[in-house]
């Protein structure tokens, strides 16, 4: 399953001769859209999808499964991989039997010398004999490299055998569809029965319980505000405006000019700093809503 993660900036900022619906005119402190991160699912393999449980708008759970697409293919090839390992081991039994006589030799040596070593730092023992053990190990050692240089063909045919099961397992594996994020279904891209390709998209998903607004203001009012701190942040809402509470969580480093959308020619070329705010999402909020910041929530 392959995903990319794409950021909705929504339908254009609002114009910041925008007044409040409630006939107050008071001017907000800033203007912009809500906007959310936004997960493209991908198939990570190719093949028909065999199953896919998805719908526009519904709500899934991070790790659940949702589909598969067609892992007979892999499944063929595992089993014809196992059977030609079979057929190598088959004609190695005999070496790899004596690697592991030498190598069950080795280690009983190993633990000698350990035996050995501690015996000398207690003076219960001699240099002789751990130099004797070391030369046992040497030689088995040796041994073994001998015995894998004769049948480096045959061993090394085993290796790349396993390394095509792992690469297989792993192909088997990614052809499950598993949701990445707890979120709401967006966007469907695939059918069920459908043929397709490694990396085409097959949904996208986000998480709407929290919204961000991105919104600009002002380089004076850059230094009032603060990562972390509260704010108010209010939509359009019948007859008067809903208000929302919010938590600044990104203050842009460089400033930028304020999009050529933004009332007069003047305020166009005007340098301003982009902000992002953490809005608690109670169904109402949708990506692309345009909504006003407003600094000092106490105070609104």
């Amino acid at each position: 399953m392959k995903i990319e993660h794409v950021t909705l900036l929504g339908l254009g900022l609002l114009t910041m001769s925008l007044v409040s619906c409630d006939g107050n005119n008071d001017k907000a402190d800033g203007y912009g859209n809500f906007e959310a991160t936004e997960i493209i699912v991908s198939a990570e393999n190719s093949g028909r999808l065999m199953s896919f449980d998805i719908q526009e708008g519904k709500t899934l759970k991070k790790e659940v499964f949702v589909g598969y697409i067609d892992t007979i293919p892999l499944t063929l090839k595992r089993e014809q991989l196992l059977m030609s390992k079979e057929v190598v081991s088959s004609k190695s039994a005999g070496v790899l039997s004596e690697i592991s006589v030498l190598q069950a030799k080795l280690k009983t040596a190993q633990i000698n010398k350990t035996r050995t070593e501690k015996l000398i730092a207690d003076h219960a023992g001699t240099q002789q004999q751990l130099d004797d053990i070391n030369g046992e190990i040497n030689v088995l050692n040796q041994q073994i490299r001998s015995i894998e240089i004769q049948n480096a063909p045959i061993i090394n045919e085993l290796k790349t055998i396993d390394v095509q099961l792992k690469q297989v397992d792993d192909q088997i594996e990614k052809s499950k569809i598993i949701n990445p994020i707890d979120g709401t279904v967006l966007v469907t891209y695939a059918e069920k029965d459908e043929i397709f390709s490694f990396g085409k998209p097959l949904y996208k998903i986000a998480d709407l319980n929290t919204m961000q607004l991105r919104a600009f203001i002002s380089e004076t009012q850059l230094s009032t505000i603060k990562i972390g701190e509260e704010v108010t942040v209010k939509i359009d809402s019948d007859k008067t405006m809903k208000s929302y509470s919010g938590t600044i969580s990104w203050i842009a480093s460089e400033a930028e000019f304020t999009p050529k959308i933004i009332q007069t020619k003047e305020e166009r070329v005007a340098l301003v700093y982009a902000i992002k705010v953490d809005v608690v999402n109670d169904g109402s909020l949708k990506i692309g809503m345009p909504a006003e910041l407003w600094l000092n929530p106490s105070e609104n």
